[in-house]
């Protein structure tokens, strides 16, 4: 049995490939459920982002296992195996373990450094754990890549100024507009008409950013009116009009900026929606949603600069140089907690001998103990068996405390087999006699 990881995100694959395999909070029930019934997987979690879907695993044989995650994400995405291997990664074990913790960390991320990517894997966890299809192994790991995380964030900079997604989109509508001025630099967005169209996390982070860019006013459009309301009150300081959905239309055509980050699983602009309206000047569309909110055939309209999540990239390039000293402080602290991990693992090794180690001294203690309780006599009060019975385990738990200890310590995998062996044949353990 091995740990073993298998996805794809933003460093291997495009976002017209990300969002077939991204899974919702209404299908992870099912996706959970189907790989449940995988007899290669005996546990399973899976971290579903806009820049990347990974599968989590304990499986009963690594290459088997890989085999049957990958299958499954050909048959979730409708995407045969030839078209899907090219953008998947798979690890096993060690390298699994390290990359869960850089994930965690945001040292895999999009942007370097991102905190948004720890929650992400916190409700990884949460989602393993209400669908219960994690067990020890699963838990440990995961519930210790989440310490690693905030490690890296308290114990490092890495976390200092890092900008998220959703203020690199912001960033990178002030470096379009200040090319189209002619200026290479990151220019105010106090002269734009700005909609951003969802109202979850993602757009409540845009509204900060847009106002610390010279963002005064801005149109919130989301399905429920008043959870749109319900954002807004949040930004006393910004003038934000908000409106349904439905209103989308005459949102495109009164604006020159507009951001998209909404839960739909297809576009809900297109060239055809675009072309029916009357839009005069300039429009341009930032698209931070996987599933992405906005089609591919957008940017073919003349006037219309559309961009996706995938662009970001232009505006995190220019950051990223002088992080990438700060990130090798982090890369050490990532070793230390693969070792730390590993370690525990090597130390699972200890538990069959351990257990029959448990169960031969508890024999014996039963046994005596019930010798001993026949001798004394109907006389003998039930407080005072107990006394006794607690006397008897308390001797055992001291008698095993030490070993155990031991055995459970870091040490090489060469030490710890002969000591099982010496205990194993000190104590005359049969491996029969647990069955």
């Amino acid at each position: 049995m091995n740990i073993a990881v298998v996805g794809l995100s933003h460093r291997t694959a495009p976002v017209e490939v990300r969002e077939k395999l991204s899974i919702s909070e209404n299908d992870i029930e099912g996706a959970f459920n189907a790989l449940k019934l995988n007899q290669q997987i005996v546990e399973v979690s899976i971290l579903s982002t806009c820049n990347r879907l990974e599968i989590y695993s304990f499986v009963r044989d690594s290459e088997q296992g890989i085999k049957e995650l990958k299958n499954f994400l050909s048959s979730h995405s409708g995407l045969d195996n030839a078209h899907l291997e090219p953008h998947l990664f798979s690890y096993k074990h060690s390298e699994a373990i390290r990359h869960v913790m850089r994930v965690a960390g945001g040292l895999d991320s999009l942007v370097l450094g991102e905190g948004q990517i720890l929650l992400q894997v916190k409700k990884m966890v949460r989602l393993g754990q209400e669908n219960h299809s994690m067990g020890p192994i699963l838990n440990r790991l995961l519930t210790q890549a989440v310490s690693t995380g905030k490690r890296v964030r308290s114990e490092t900079n890495l976390g200092t100024g890092a900008v998220s997604i959703s203020s690199a989109a912001v960033e990178l509508a002030q470096l379009k507009i200040g090319q189209a001025q002619g200026k290479d630099e990151l220019v105010s967005l106090s002269s734009e008409r700005i909609s951003v169209v969802g109202a979850g996390r993602m757009s409540r982070l845009l509204i900060q950013h847009l106002s610390s860019k010279g963002c005064a006013d801005l149109t919130l459009l989301n399905r429920t009116l008043e959870r749109a309301e319900s954002l807004a009150s949040d930004f006393t300081e910004l003038n934000i009009k908000c409106k349904q959905l439905d209103q989308l239309d005459d949102c495109l055509q009164n604006s020159s900026l507009v951001f998209t980050s909404t839960a739909s699983d297809k576009p809900i602009i297109d060239a055809s929606r675009i072309s029916s309206l009357n839009i005069k000047g300039k429009l341009r569309l930032i698209d931070i949603g996987v599933p992405r909110n906005i089609s591919d055939d957008v940017g073919s309209i003349i006037g219309i600069d559309s961009h996706d999540v995938d662009d970001l990239q232009e505006v995190v390039s220019r950051n990223q140089e002088a992080r990438q000293l700060i990130a090798q402080e982090a890369e050490n602290l990532i070793t230390e907690e693969v070792t730390t991990f590993l370690q525990w693992w090597a130390s699972l090794e200890a538990v069959p001998t351990i257990n029959l180690l448990r169960s031969n001294l508890e024999s014996i203690r039963k046994e005596e103990l019930q010798k001993a309780l026949s001798r004394m006599g109907p006389d003998f009060s039930a407080r005072e068996r107990k006394v006794v019975e607690a006397l008897s385990k308390g001797i055992i738990n001291k008698i095993l405390h030490t070993p155990v200890t031991n055995l459970r310590a870091p040490q090489q995998s060469a030490q710890r087999k002969i000591a099982l062996e010496v205990i194993s044949s000190l104590f005359e353990l049969d491996s029969t006699d647990s069955k």
